[in-house]
């Protein structure tokens, strides 16, 4: 026994030493404590805008991934928590408040529509809430709300790249169409504001309604005007219903879209109607055509890679849009120990992020970011995309 006891100090501190090998330091173990950022997105993902809204979801999770492979925001990792809105602004509207009062997160990617986007700016005005929508319509950003950003490229964009091309062109008289929503309207003001500038005579305006299967109507009323052009305005199905009702009536002056319809799925619907029509569109759909230099092409084709390497997959050019918005988003969230006025400071300040659906330079003004540069002319030749001058 008493040869026990006098080993006893000697066994305790072997005991210490060895534990203390395996003890983490306690700021390492903070760190590593850290709860996840949690940030939102709000998708069509089912419904009939899921060929926006299902590419939209599966380009965050990647993102997310992406980043927290590469360790996170300052060591903490991101998670995301999405839920679909099924193109429904009420729903859009639920799953905004569910994310801000219920899921406590930090910002909000989304929603995929202009209509979903608009219900929703009330509830983030108020809540003071980082948000980056993934919808086309000026009237997001216009006028600025300090809380409120968007990664898809503007109607004033779209509708100068139309306009420039039709100038190219020569026309001079141009009949449109465009849906009665907020999209449509959106793109319909942007179409008679400008046209003017680009000598242009809208000679007839007509709308249709986002759930109609027969434009053969408003599309006899405008060709009886003796336009050069037609220019349609609005997201699938509509536009592939004007294409076939086009190609049907036998009208044989151009067609151009709008740039919500610059995914496959548009030529699908189409069928070969879609054949020779003109569109503005971000330049993924024509990545591989892209000079080497081209800022975008690098960040393009690594994206277009890993998307297709883990939904198996072709990519979307709408994907894009919340691709942009998550890796924005992370810019700005570095430093800011999950500050919301902190992270909307960073994306209002960010400047140079070369993203997919062009270069990025947000300021106090500007809360789209992008130039005309982020559009390129398509035609659909042979059911693909093909680069036009």
């Amino acid at each position: 026994m008493k040869s026990a006891n006098r080993y006893r100090p000697v066994i305790i501190a072997a005991v210490f030493i060895l534990m203390s090998c395996f003890v983490l330091p306690a700021s390492v173990l903070a760190e590593s404590a850290k709860p996840p950022y949690k940030i939102g997105g709000i998708f069509s993902i089912t419904g009939p805008q899921s060929f926006l809204g299902d590419p939209e979801k599966k380009s965050m999770e990647l993102a997310v991934e992406q980043i927290n492979q590469a360790g996170g925001i300052d060591g903490r990792m991101l998670e995301a928590i999405i839920y679909d809105t099924e193109g429904d602004p009420s729903k859009a509207l639920n799953a905004a408040n569910r994310l801000i009062s219920r899921d406590n997160v930090i910002a909000i990617i989304g929603p995929s529509l202009t209509p979903t986007t608009l219900a929703v700016m009330p509830l983030i005005q108020r809540a003071q809430i980082p948000f980056i929508s993934c919808a086309a319509g000026n009237k997001i950003v216009s006028p600025v709300d300090p809380w409120v950003f968007k990664t898809a490229q503007s109607d004033i964009l779209a509708v100068a790249a139309i306009y420039e091309h039709l100038k190219s062109k020569e026309i001079k008289k141009i009949g449109i169409i465009t849906v009665a929503n907020a999209f449509g309207e959106s793109g319909r003001e942007q179409l008679v504001a400008q046209a003017e500038a680009f000598g242009l005579t809208i000679v007839r305006d007509e709308t249709f309604g986002a759930g109609d299967t027969d434009m053969t109507a408003q599309l006899t009323k405008i060709t009886k005007e003796n336009p050069q052009a037609i220019v349609c305005w609005g997201t699938n199905p509509g536009p592939a219903v004007i294409a076939r009702n086009v190609q049907q009536l036998g009208i044989t002056i151009p067609l151009y879209q709008s740039h919500g319809v610059a995914s496959p799925k548009f030529i699908e619907l189409a069928g070969d109607a879609a054949e020779g029509i003109l569109l503005p569109t971000g330049k993924i759909l024509v990545a591989d055509l892209l000079p080497d230099d081209d800022p975008q092409k690098k960040v393009l084709t690594d994206y277009m890679a890993a998307y297709g390497a883990k939904f198996k997959t072709p990519v979307s050019g709408f994907g894009g849009y919340s691709y942009d918005a998550v890796n924005i988003l992370a810019k700005a969230m570095a430093g800011s120990n999950g500050d919301k006025e902190k992270i909307r400071s960073g994306i209002e300040n960010l400047k140079g992020h070369v993203g997919i659906s062009g270069t990025f330079n947000f300021s106090e003004t500007e809360h789209n970011g992008l130039a005309p540069d982020a559009f390129v002319m398509v035609r659909i030749e042979n059911g693909t995309w093909a680069l036009i001058d």
